[in-house]
């Protein structure tokens, strides 16, 4: 049985870097669980796993479009110093949630110190990169007909 659109899987990963750098991986970790076709991954992943039977394995390349999208300049901002609390401690490279005008939240990363406050970069950390995965389906869980 090959996995499709709404069967829920098993799958191991690595996520590797255009320069090989391993940012993630489910080795020696339980295999990610996700429905195909749910939205739970990026577009890229879950194309690259129909197809492939339980025990298969392959290596697959998804652009920036199927994955986290395009770096946007626009989700680059200054943030000023007196709207920071006085509490915390920021410092480049920290993640931090920021909270929109409609109350949910969303995470940014301090990019910089600027003279009136931080650059702040609202884009996912691997927004605009090409992703390559090492895949292994360990198993079709629920076989939609």
């Amino acid at each position: 049985m090959r996995a499709k659109k709404d069967d829920k899987v098993k799958v191991h990963y690595t996520l590797k870097l255009g320069d090989g750098e391993v940012v993630e991986s489910s080795k020696g970790a339980l295999p990610m669980e996700f429905t195909i076709g749910a939205g739970n991954v990026v577009p890229g992943f879950e194309k690259g796993v129909i197809g492939m039977k339980a025990g298969d394995t392959k290596t697959i390349t998804v652009p920036s479009g199927e994955a986290y999208g395009p770096h946007e300049e626009k989700k680059i901002f200054e943030y000023g110093k007196e709207r920071i609390p006085t509490d915390l401690d920021m410092r480049v490279g920290q993640v931090i949630q920021m909270h929109a005008p409609d109350g949910s939240k969303f995470p940014v990363t301090v990019t910089g110190v600027t003279e009136k406050g931080f650059q702040m970069d609202a884009n996912h950390p691997l927004a605009g990169k090409e992703l390559t995965f090492n895949l292994e389906l360990v198993e079709i869980i629920n076989k939609q007909l």
